[in-house]
Order: structure tokens, then sequence, then C-alpha cells
């Protein structure tokens, strides 16, 4: 990884987007997500790279990995928003840009998932854009690099 590549990381259950309740998520899968990721980091001059782990600790290394030799980390921990210190802790330590993202408006919905460990640590935020929110997010990444 380095400077030129933007970590999009995805958390649990974010592999049954498409299938998953398509009435709060919509229907597109995770592989459509990859190539709108990808269409937003080629219209930057950026590289992309994109993962996806049910696993709380593989998102904790992972952050920890792209914390200092990336462009920036794009971030929808899913369930964990809500119940990760672990992972608000990697993330408070990174010195890229940090984008939270959620295909749903989360203060909208349930009340425990109204709360975020993830959003004071971050630098940006988009929510409730559907999956286009994950382009958007590439897209500020590329607009601070740009300020800089």
């Amino acid at each position: 990884m380095d400077a030129q590549t933007v970590l999009v990381l995805n958390g649990p259950n974010l592999n049954l987007l498409g299938e998953r309740q398509p009435e709060i998520y919509g229907t597109a899968t995770l592989s459509d997500v990859e190539g709108i990721c990808a269409a937003a980091c080629r219209e930057a001059g950026l590289d992309l790279d994109f993962r996806q782990t049910n696993h709380e600790g593989r998102l904790v290394d992972w952050v920890q990995e792209g914390r200092s030799a990336s462009a920036g980390i794009v971030i929808n921990a899913a369930g964990y928003t809500h119940t990760s210190v672990a992972l608000r802790d990697a993330l408070a330590a990174c010195r890229v840009p940090r984008v939270e993202v959620h295909i749903s408006d989360i203060r909208e919905r349930e009340e425990f998932r109204r709360f975020s460990y993830l959003s004071d640590v971050c630098d940006h935020h988009v929510v409730g854009h559907g999956v286009q929110g994950y382009g958007e997010a590439i897209e500020w990444i590329a607009g601070r690099r740009s300020e800089r």
C-alpha cells in the first residue's frame, strides 16, 4: 500500500448486500460497491484496495496497516460501528484522512444504531446516501489530497 491508495474497509454482513434487507440497503451488491469505488478512484487518479470481513480484529489490523501508508481510509464498519472501542482506537491512531460511511441513515434507524463509536475519530461522514456514498467518500479524500 502507498500514498496513492484508498483503503476501503467493509465490516460484518456487508458481503450480503443485495440479499439482506433490500428495503433498507437496496439491491446493489458488494461487487457493485467495489465498482463504484474503482470508478471514483480512477477519476481521482488513485488506486483502490477494497476489503470486507466479518471479523473485528481483522478490521483493526487493516486500519493499522493503512494508518500512515495510504491516501485515506473509507470505512463502513457496519454493526461494529455501534460496539467496537478497539476499532475506534485504531482509527484514532491514524495519520491519514478517515471517512465513515453508512448506506442507510443510522440516525433514523433503531435507537441502538444511532450511536457511532467511530464518528469522533473520523474526519468526514457520509450517511444515508446509499452505495453512492462510497464514491462521495473517495471524492472527499481526493479533494483533501489536492488541498495539501
